[in-house]
């Protein structure tokens, strides 16, 4: 089956927070009108962010693909194409797609002052094992 990406791959995302393959396609900068930031995450197989939290929470919108969610110390969700993830603010979670399939999503994050995101340690091979056999 043939797809039409709706939006452009865009740039490699830092191995600093992530692991294995994933890009951004910026679509929504915060400004004066939005204290927001929205983006078209792609993640390939086996990619995933490293636990982290937002200050103001975060709407993650799956839109191809099949991938995970998981808060600390809670049981992995399935994420699928049509899902709606609404995360809490300040809440250690990570997400990203399956061992088998890329997992693409919209991300829409909002910000405390010039925050919208702490970075905290990688998701170890052990936890991704877990969650994805």
């Amino acid at each position: 089956m043939n797809t039409i990406e709706i939006f452009p791959i865009g740039e490699p995302l830092s191995n600093d927070w992530f692991t294995g393959n994933a890009f951004l396609c910026p679509l929504v900068s915060k400004d004066k009108n939005n204290e927001f930031s929205a983006g078209n995450v792609t993640f390939e197989p086996g990619a995933r962010t490293n636990w982290h939290t937002h200050p103001k929470g975060q709407v993650l919108i799956v839109i191809e693909g099949n991938g995970f969610y998981q808060e600390q110390g809670g049981s992995a969700q399935p994420i699928k194409k049509g899902d709606v993830v609404n995360i809490p603010e300040n809440v250690t979670h990570w997400h990203g797609a399956s061992a088998t399939t890329k997992m693409v999503h919209i991300a829409i994050t909002n910000f405390v002052d010039e925050t919208q995101v702490t970075w905290l340690h990688p998701v170890s091979n052990e936890e991704y094992n877990e969650v994805v056999k």
